[in-house]
This record gives C-alpha cells, structure tokens and sequence, in this order.
C-alpha cells in the first residue's frame, strides 16, 4: 500500500526546487556587476556620487574668491559660521561651469531675517548670552535710529563689532566709560 502523504511531498519538495531556482536566478540578474568589487558594496556607486553635481562648498572654497571677506570673516564673531547659511549654496553661485555666478543680494527686510535666525532673544531656545540675543524693536530705540533700520546699517554683516564703534558714533550714541 502506498502512502498517501508521497504526492503531498513532493508538491512541497518541487515548490520549494522552484522557489530556490527563482531565488538564484533572481539574485543573478538583479545584482549589479560591479557589486562585490570592494567588499560588500557596489563598486560603481563611487563613480556615481563623484559624477554627481556639488552643491555646498566649505568656507575655503568661498574665501579663495574673495580675499577682503576672507580677511574680516576669519578675525570677525562669525568665523565659525559657515558662508553657505547665510548666502546659500555654492552651486547657485557658480553655475554651469561659470567662475563668476551671481548669489541675490540681501536688501533690507532679508538682513534682518537671515540676523534674527541666530540674534532674536525672543526665540527661547539659544543658550543664554552664548549669542548675543537682541529684541529687534527694543534694540533699534535704545540706538535711537528707525524700527526701518537694517542690521547691516550698524553692523558690518561679516564681522558685526569691527565697525561698531565708527557707527554708534554716527547716530550720535557715546560710549560708556
């Protein structure tokens, strides 16, 4: 008497047959060539990212191009400060291979932004007077001049105290002694 189990065996035993097949031959055409090249990794993945467009820069590659910045930024408050948080990208800078790329112009109302990010004491979250910390209408009365007044009036924007002192000067507020 035969068992009744064989044709269920084999049912089993011949899906589990193509099921590995499936699996091998799966693994063979979905796994790139290159891949294995260098341990676990795709080998061409490295021309990839190397052809892939640049998009930020460090302050090196900024201050090379602009030597009078350079000097005022690296003795200024803001030397920590990378150049692409304030200006953007370096790839919107330099474009389509183009040495000489054109970044918008900061006017009025977007200074004080781009300084309020770091330098408004009404967001609570800086650590103390790590930062000096400003309440921008406040600060404007206590230097006498209009609430239209931008930062970069006063302040030059690379190095905010370097001027300081020929500005308070110019609105007429004396120095404490």
């Amino acid at each position: 008497m035969k068992s009744s189990y064989n044709s269920h065996i084999k049912r089993i035993v011949l899906g589990l047959v193509v099921f590995a097949v499936l699996g091998f031959v799966g693994k063979i055409v979905l796994t790139p060539k290159s891949f294995g090249k260098y341990g676990p990794y795709r080998a061409d993945a490295i021309d990839e990212e190397a052809n892939l467009e640049i998009r930020h820069m460090t302050n090196a590659s900024c201050l090379s191009c602009h030597p009078y910045e350079a000097n005022i930024h690296l003795t200024g408050l803001h030397k920590t400060i990378s150049c692409e948080f304030c200006h953007g990208p370096n790839a919107d800078h330099v474009k389509a291979g183009k040495v000489y790329g054109k970044l918008p112009v900061k006017k009025k109302e977007e200074i004080k932004v781009l300084c309020l990010r770091c330098h408004n004491k009404a967001i609570q979250a800086r650590p103390g007077e790590v930062i000096k910390t400003v309440v921008m209408p406040e600060h404007l009365e206590k230097q006498k001049v209009k609430v239209t007044h931008t930062c970069d009036q006063c302040h030059h924007v690379h190095a905010p105290l370097k001027y300081i002192n020929r500005a308070k000067k110019i609105v007429g507020i004396k120095e404490k002694s």
